[in-house]
């Protein structure tokens, strides 16, 4: 197995990317994306206040394009539905940044000539023949952080030949999402390529993270985020909690992956009560109870009904004074003679709006597409925060178009 090395670590100085200053602010970005999706480099750019010039974008899921065109500005010609059969080479020498990240492929069994031919009918073919066909000044390519051990190894030296081949200076590191400013635990590989050969770069520093999942929650939220009981056994369960599927209340978001809305793993929200208790002159939240004290939906029918056969008296709840406690209570619910209290915590998913800010959308970005599209279509995305630092390391304003 090859060695795997970052090749370009962090230097010992202790700049903070935060403060660095961009030597051209007026001057244009000419952007272009491939497997654009909801367009985070976008949304550094307009974070950053930078102009920017879309000039080309594309991507195959017609839901993605629904999002792109309702957000940003670009004409439809500029925009390609398949990768496969789009021809860059009209744009030669037009775009500033290009940025994109495409699916993982095996490459192990090529590899002899070490051209783009290598990995002919793969994605990152394609990512790297419309580099090559529009020669943009920077890019950047993000992927999975397995990309450097995938195939054992193989898929990221090949891919790494390839992108020497292209004639362009290449860095490459790891990069976490909580490292940059958003409680997510999210490592990707980023590579950069500079068509004018330089020396050196040195990654952005990590900075310390002064905020957590809940500083990104909605204040009111719909009902229908709210797991219902298998739902809640499924989260709760030791099985899942121990393998680390699934958080709650987590400090540092889990990893948003695509397929987040088809399943329950992932990061949910325990929701307390607003009930306070009052006990010796203290006042008590009211806290979470475990759910083997919850009573079925059967049992809870049962129980809430306007009384029964042998008790005529309606069971009320959340009484003042209890009635007298009995020995048999933990087995038996009888209406209008046991204690019973309501609870309002209850368990929920992260909503898509709350998904989009872990990811480093602010909330004028437009949702124009169902749930379940957007679910899919942040956890495909590129945490914008990683973006913004950086941009900033490279000075993105140096290769920009002056327009003064």
């Amino acid at each position: 197995m090859p060695s795997i090395q970052i090749e370009t670590p962090l230097e010992n100085t202790l700049e903070d990317w935060r403060e660095l200053k961009f030597k051209f602010p007026k001057r244009e970005i000419r952007l272009a994306t491939l497997f654009s999706g909801i367009g985070a480099i976008e949304q550094a750019l307009k974070r950053l206040n930078l102009n920017h010039k879309i000039v080309f974008a594309g991507d195959i899921d017609k839901a993605v394009k629904e999002s792109y065109f309702a957000n940003y500005n670009i004409k439809p010609e500029n925009w390609h539905d398949d990768i496969t059969e789009f021809n860059a080479k009209k744009y030669k020498y037009k775009v500033d940044l290009l940025v994109g990240g495409s699916p993982c492929q095996s490459f192990s069994m090529v590899g002899h000539r070490e051209g783009l031919e290598d990995v002919r009918g793969t994605l990152f073919y394609d990512f790297a023949r419309v580099v090559d066909e529009s020669k943009p000044k920077v890019f950047i390519y993000e992927n999975v952080q397995g990309l450097l051990s995938h195939d054992k190894g193989q898929t990221w030296q090949v891919m790494k030949r390839i992108f020497d081949s292209l004639g362009y200076s290449i860095f490459h590191h790891v990069l976490n999402s909580k490292n940059f400013g958003v409680p997510q635990n999210r490592n990707r590989i980023f590579v950069i390529g500079f068509r004018n050969k330089i020396k050196s770069f040195q990654f952005p520093q990590p900075i310390p993270l002064e905020s957590t999942m809940q500083d990104y929650l909605e204040d009111y939220v719909d009902s229908k985020f709210f797991l219902k009981e298998k739902g809640v056994k499924f989260v709760t369960s030791f099985k899942n909690q121990k393998k680390s599927y699934t958080q709650i209340n987590g400090e540092v978001a889990l990893c948003q992956k695509a397929n987040q809305q088809f399943n329950w793993h992932g990061d949910f929200v325990f929701e307390k009560s607003k009930k306070k208790l009052k006990f010796d002159e203290h006042l008590f939240e009211i806290n979470e109870v475990e759910e083997r004290y919850y009573l079925s939906e059967k049992v809870s029918s049962y129980v809430l009904s306007n009384g029964t056969k042998n008790f005529k008296t309606p069971t009320e709840t959340d009484l003042e004074i209890a009635r007298p406690l009995l020995q048999s209570m933990h087995k038996m619910h009888r209406a209008g003679v046991d204690n019973y209290v309501t609870h309002t915590g209850r368990i929920r998913k992260l909503t898509p709006r709350e998904c989009l800010r872990l990811m480093g959308f602010r909330d004028d970005f437009k949702i124009v597409v169902s749930n379940t599209q957007l679910y899919r279509q942040t956890g495909n995305s590129i945490v914008v925060d990683i973006l913004i630092a950086l941009l900033k390391k490279i000075d993105i304003t140096k290769y920009g178009k002056d327009i003064s």
